[in-house]
C-alpha cells in the first residue's frame, strides 16, 4: 500500500511530525524555498504591466526537488505542510507547481496547517486538509515582486553614483531612514539646563525619607524644554531653570518650617499583560535576556519544531512564533485556568482575560499569540532537556502566557505632600508603594526572591570570611507612618544640576517596537530587516545600539531625496495594509503593483538624471596638507570619504630614455615640457630605489638634472609636481575603538533547520554554514562574513622604508594587519615575513604568503621571475644523508617531522595538473625523516560576530 507524503520546511520539523503520524506517512523536508526569481535578471514582466514573475528552481535545490518528485509519484496523497503564514503558503504553492505533473491524482495534493506541533494539533490538521489559499500566495508574491522591482532598479543607481555592492530595499531603506534621522536629531540636539532639589527629612522618632521639590505656593515648578513636532510647548516638571533660582530657594528652605500637608493612601491595581506577539517577544528577549532578534527567532524556531523530552521523544514546546495576534484558543485558556486554580483561588479571575492588542483590527489573525503548547511542561520540569538559551526563552514565554490569565497585582500606594514655609510655601512630594498581593506578578516575585536569596547567601559567605557581622543588606525602604500636620526636621538639601539628554539611539528592541508602531514590515520580516542593514555596512552596533555609518547616511540622503514617495514611512506602512487586503481577497495583486509602479517609475526617471554623483565628489575644506600646506579637498573612495591634497596631479611621469636623449636632446626636452608644467622633478631609479631626485624650474635646470640623472640611475623620469598626501575622514565614521564596538559573539541558528551554525572556510574566505551543508539532501544555508565598516587608523612605526626612506605604517587590511610604506602609492613596499632559507632556484629570499582561502605557503620574493613555491615550511638545516641545503616541516596526525625534499615517499603527494605530463625527478631519492613533535591539538576556529553575518538569500525587506 502506497504511503502518503508529507512535506515540511525543515528536517527538525519533519522528525517531530513523523513521530505523530506513524508509519503510513513519509515526512520529508524541502529545506526552505524551492523556487525563486532568477538572480541575474529582474524576472518580472514590465512591458505589458502584468507583473508576472518568472520563477525557477532555486540553485542548489535541484536534488531536493528531484527527490520529492520521485516520492510524490509513488505516494497515495501529498500533504503540503509548511508554516502557517504567507511565506509557508508560497512554499506550498511552489511545491504544488513542481509535483502536480508527476502525481497520479491531482486532487490528492492537499494543504495542511497547524499552529503548534503537538499530536492533537497535527492529527486535527490532517482531518481538515484544504486547497492552497491563492490570496495568501498572491500577497507573498506581491511582496516579493515589490522588493525585486525596488532592489533591481534602484541598486544599480547606487553602484553608479556611490559604490558597487550597495543595495536599496523597499523596507530596509525606511528602517535605515529611522536610524539616520535619529542620529541627525542627536547631532542637532541642544541640551537644556535644569536643577532638581531633594530634601532628606526626618519625623520625630521615625525613619527618615527623601522628598522631591515640586513647586511653590501650590503652583508646579517647570522649565521650558522647546516644542514638539506640532509646535506645542514642552516643559520639564519639578525643576528650576538655573543655579541662581536654586541658591535663592535653598537660602529660604534652610530657614523654613517643614511639615506634612497631606497624606493620601489608595490601592493601585496592576493588570496582567497580553501573551507575546513576535515583536513583543523580540523586545523582551532583548531587554531581559540580552538576545538579539536573530538569536531570539532561531531559539524560538527550535522550540516550535521540537525538542527531545526524555521518553516522550520530540515535542513541540511553543506555538508558531511569527504572529501579531494576541488571540488564544479556548482550549489553551481552559488549560491555563486549571493550572492557575492549583496555585490558589485568589489567582484565578472569575472570567478569562481577553486582550485586544494595539491595532488588533489590522493584525494578521491567522494564528494565535505565542504560548506554550502544554502548560504542564513547566520550565523547571523540562529544564534538563533544554539548552540554557532555550530554557530562558521558554521560561519567558511560559510565564507571560500563564500570567496573562491571572488576577491583577495589588499595591498600597501612599503619596505624601510636604510644605516648607518661609517667605513662600515650597512644595515637596514623596510617593511609596508596597506590594499587597502579587497576582500575575507571582512568577516575577519568585524570581526576585530567588535572586535575593542567592545574593544573601553570597553576602553571608563573604561576611563569614571577613568577620563582618553587620554586612546584611538593609530591608526594603518604606515610608514611615505619617499624619497630616506632623512636623519634620530637615537633615540635608541635595540640589543637582542636570541637562536634558538627546533621544537614545535605537537598539534592536526599540527599532522593532518603532517598526511595529509605524506599521512597517511584519513579524516575519523584522529579523531580516535588521540583518540586511548591518550586512550592507549601513549601520554599526556600538554598545548594543545602532550607529549609522557614513555610507549609510549618504545612501539614505540620496534615496530619500530622489525617491520621496516610495521611501516615505507613511507610504511604506500603507503598502503593508494593501498587502493585507490582497491576503483577504479585497484587492487584486496586479492593481496594487500598478499603483505602486506608477509612482516608482516617475521617481526612477528623475533620479537617473538628477541623483548626485558621490563618486566624483570634490568638496573644498579648511583642512591643509601636512606635506605642502595646500588646501585639502574631500573626495569619495572605496571606504568612504577621505581628504586629498589639492596639489595632487593625475598626469603620468614621462620617461627619458638614454638613446633618444643622446641622439636629440631638444626633441626629448620638447616631449617633456609639452606634457608637463614647471616645476618638474627629475628622478633616477635603480631596482625600484630612488638614487637621485631634483626639482627644476626652467629648461636649463631641467637639462642639467637629466644629464646628472643619466649617470646615477638606470631609469630616468620627469614628473609633475604632485602631492599624494591623503588622510581618512574618521570624523564621519563610527569609532571602532569605542567600548562595546566589538561585542561578544553569540551562537546562531540555521534559518531552515534550526541547527547551530558552524564556521567553514571557502575559496573566498571563512563563512558560517549549516552543519548539514554536505548532507544529502544538503541544507545550503550560509552566512557570509561581513567586511569592516571602516579601516582602523594606521599606526606609525619607528622604522624606515628600505626603498624610499619614509616611515613605515602598521595598517589593517582585508586579511589582517600588515606593514607598508607611508609613501604609498608611489612606494609600494610591504614588509614581508622572511624565512632564513634561500630560494633553491635563484637564491632569493623566501617569504611567508597567503592564498585567497587564507592558507599559508612559502614563495620566492622574486616572483614572477622565479616561480618557486612550497606549501611546506622550509627549515635552514642540511640533510645529513644527501646534503640537501634545506629540510621541509611536515605535519600529520602522527606528529611533526623534518623531511628531506628528496624523500618523495614521506612528502604529501602533489596533485598533477590536468593534461600536464608526469614530472620526472631530477634528484636522487633520499629517505631522511625525523620526528620532532607529537600530534598538534585540533585548532578551534574563532567564532565570528553574528552581527557581521547574513543569510546569502535575497532579503524580503
Amino acid at each position: 500500500m502506497a504511503k502518503s507524503l508529507v512535506i515540511v520546511e525543515s528536517p527538525a520539523k519533519a522528525k517531530t511530525i513523523g513521530k505523530y503520524l506513524g508509519n503510513e506517512y513519509t515526512v520529508e523536508a524541502s529545506i526552505g524555498h524551492i523556487m525563486d526569481l532568477p538572480k541575474n535578471e529582474i524576472g518580472v514582466e514590465l512591458k505589458h504591466r502584468t507583473f508576472e514573475p518568472t520563477l525557477i528552481v532555486s540553485p542548489g535545490k535541484e536534488k531536493v526537488v528531484d527527490r520529492l518528485k520521485k516520492l510524490a509519484s509513488k505516494a497515495d496523497t501529498v500533504y503540503l505542510a509548511p508554516d502557517p503564514d504567507r511565506e509557508g503558503e508560497a512554499i506550498a504553492a511552489h511545491l504544488s507547481m513542481q509535483l502536480l505533473p508527476v502525481v497520479k491524482d491531482k486532487s490528492k495534493v492537499r494543504r495542511v496547517t497547524f499552529n503548534e506541533i503537538t499530536k492533537k494539533a497535527v492529527q486535527a490538521a490532517f482531518q481538515h486538509a484544504r486547497d492552497i489559499d491563492e490570496n495568501l500566495v498572491d500577497a507573498q508574491q506581491t511582496r516579493r515582486v515589490l522588493d525585486r522591482l525596488v532592489g533591481y532598479q534602484v541598486s544599480p543607481l547606487l553602484w553608479d553614483k556611490v559604490r558597487r555592492g550597495l543595495s536599496a530595499g523597499r523596507v530596509q531603506t525606511v528602517a535605515l531612514r529611522l536610524i539616520v534621522e535619529r542620529e541627525a536629531e542627536i547631532n542637532a540636539f541642544n541640551p537644556v539646563e535644569y536643577w532638581t532639589i531633594d530634601a532628606e527629612l526626618e519625623p520625630a522618632g521615625k525613619q527618615g525619607f527623601t522628598a522631591r521639590f515640586v513647586g511653590v505656593n501650590g503652583v508646579p515648578s517647570r522649565v521650558a524644554n522647546g516644542k514638539d513636532e506640532e509646535g506645542k510647548e514642552l516643559f520639564l516638571s519639578n525643576a528650576l531653570p538655573d543655579k541662581e533660582a536654586v541658591d535663592e530657594a535653598i537660602g529660604e528652605l534652610e530657614k523654613a518650617k517643614w511639615s506634612v500637608r497631606s497624606v493620601e493612601k489608595k490601592e493601585r491595581r496592576n493588570n496582567p499583560k497580553a501573551p507575546y506577539t513576535t515583536s513583543k517577544l523580540q523586545q523582551d528577549a532583548s531587554g531581559r535576556l540580552g538576545f538579539n532578534v536573530r538569536r531570539t527567532m532561531g531559539v524560538a524556531q527550535r522550540l516550535y519544531e521540537g525538542v527531545e523530552i526524555g521518553d516522550e521523544g520530540t515535542v513541540g514546546l511553543i506555538t508558531y512564533m511569527r504572529t501579531d495576534s494576541t488571540r488564544v484558543s479556548p482550549d489553551a485558556i481552559v488549560e491555563a485556568r486549571e493550572f492557575i486554580g492549583k496555585l490558589g483561588k485568589q489567582y484565578l479571575p472569575g472570567t478569562p482575560n481577553e486582550y485586544a492588542g494595539k491595532k488588533q483590527e489590522q493584525a494578521q489573525d491567522a494564528h494565535e499569540a505565542i504560548r506554550p503548547t502544554n502548560v504542564a511542561y513547566t520550565p523547571d520540569s523540562i529544564r534538563k532537556y533544554l539548552s540554557d538559551e532555550q530554557f530562558r526563552l521558554y521560561k519567558l514565554i511560559w510565564q507571560r502566557f500563564v500570567s496573562s490569565q491571572m488576577t491583577p497585582a495589588v499595591f498600597d500606594q501612599t503619596t505624601v505632600d510636604i510644605v516648607a514655609r518661609a517667605k513662600q510655601a515650597y512644595d515637596f512630594r514623596v510617593t511609596g508603594s508596597v506590594l499587597k498581593f502579587d497576582g500575575h506578578l507571582r512568577f516575577e516575585e519568585e524570581d526576585k526572591r530567588a535572586r535575593q536569596a542567592a545574593k544573601d547567601r553570597a553576602a553571608a559567605k563573604d561576611a563569614e570570611q571577613s568577620g563582618d557581622a553587620d554586612s546584611e543588606e538593609e530591608s526594603e525602604r518604606r515610608l514611615p507612618d505619617l499624619s497630616e500636620g506632623e512636623a519634620l526636621r530637615l537633615e540635608k538639601l541635595d540640589p543637582q544640576q542636570k541637562f536634558t539628554q538627546p533621544p537614545p539611539r535605537y537598539n534592536e528592541a526599540s527599532l522593532v517596537k518603532t517598526l511595529e508602531e509605524k506599521g512597517i514590515g511584519r513579524p516575519s520580516t523584522y529579523a531580516s530587516i535588521i540583518n540586511t542593514i548591518q550586512d550592507r555596512d549601513y549601520v554599526k552596533k556600538i554598545q548594543a545600539r545602532f550607529v549609522p555609518t557614513e555610507i549609510g547616511i549618504v545612501v539614505t540622503k540620496l534615496l530619500v531625496k530622489n525617491f520621496p514617495y516610495i521611501f516615505d514611512t507613511a507610504y511604506t506602512a500603507t503598502l503593508e495594509g494593501e498587502l493585507d487586503a490582497v491576503e483577504e481577497g479585497h484587492e487584486k495583486w496586479t492593481d496594487l503593483l500598478n499603483g505602486f509602479y506608477g509612482h516608482f517609475e516617475k521617481e526612477l526617471h528623475v533620479a537617473e538624471k538628477k541623483m548626485e554623483d558621490i563618486k566624483r565628489m570634490e568638496e573644498a575644506t579648511k583642512e591643509v596638507c601636512d606635506n605642502c600646506g595646500a588646501p585639502l579637498v574631500l573626495k569619495w573612495g572605496k571606504f568612504g570619504s577621505f581628504y586629498s591634497c589639492s596639489n595632487f596631479s593625475k598626469v603620468k611621469p614621462v620617461t627619458v630614455a638614454a638613446g633618444p636623449w643622446k641622439k636629440d636632446q631638444k626633441a626629448s626636452l620638447k616631449k617633456v615640457t609639452k606634457t608637463l608644467h614647471y616645476p618638474i622633478t627629475v628622478k633616477a631609479t635603480a631596482d625600484d630605489v630612488v638614487e637621485y631626485s631634483k626639482e627644476t624650474n626652467d629648461v636649463k635646470e631641467l637639462t642639467a638634472a637629466i644629464e646628472e640623472a643619466m649617470l646615477l640611475g638606470k631609469k630616468v623620469t620627469a614628473e609633475p609636481f604632485s602631492c599624494d598626501f591623503t588622510k581618512e575622514n574618521f570624523a564621519a565614521k563610527p569609532d571602532l575603538n569605542a567600548p562595546g564596538a566589538d561585542e561578544a559573539p553569540e551562537e546562531e541558528a540555521c534559518d531552515n533547520c534550526g541547527r547551530t551554525m558552524v564556521l567553514r572556510n571557502g575559496p573566498w574566505g571563512p563563512f558560517m554554514a549549516c552543519p548539514g551543508y554536505n548532507e544529502d539532501p544538503p541544507c545550503k544555508t550560509i552566512r557570509k562574513l561581513n567586511q569592516k565598516v571602516q579601516q582602523k587608523p594606521p599606526v606609525q612605526l619607528d622604522e624606515n622604508c628600505p626603498k624610499c626612506g619614509k616611515l613605515l605604517l602598521l595598517r589593517n587590511g582585508q586579511y589582517g594587519e600588515f606593514i607598508s610604506c607611508s609613501g604609498y602609492p608611489k612606494c609600494k613596499y610591504i614588509k614581508q615575513e622572511l624565512l632564513d632559507v634561500k630560494c633553491p632556484k635563484d637564491g632569493g629570499d623566501i617569504a611567508v604568503r597567503k592564498t585567497k582561502r587564507g592558507d599559508l605557503f612559502y614563495g620566492c620574493v622574486n616572483y614572477p621571475k622565479c616561480d618557486f613555491a612550497s606549501n611546506l615550511k622550509l627549515i635552514d638545516k642540511t640533510c645529513p644523508k644527501c646534503d640537501s641545503a634545506y629540510l621541509l616541516e611536515v605535519h600529520n596526525d602522527k606528529g611533526t617531522y623534518l623531511v628531506c625534499p628528496n624523500n618523495r615517499e614521506a612528502l604529501p603527494k602533489k596533485r598533477k595538473k590536468k593534461g600536464a605530463p608526469a614530472e620526472e625527478p631530477t634528484t636522487p631519492l633520499c629517505s631522511y625523516e625525523k620526528r620532532i613533535a607529537g600530534p598538534a591539538p585540533v585548532p578551534v576556529l574563532e567564532k565570528p560576530d553574528p552581527e557581521k553575518t547574513r543569510a546569502v538569500v535575497e532579503s524580503v525587506a
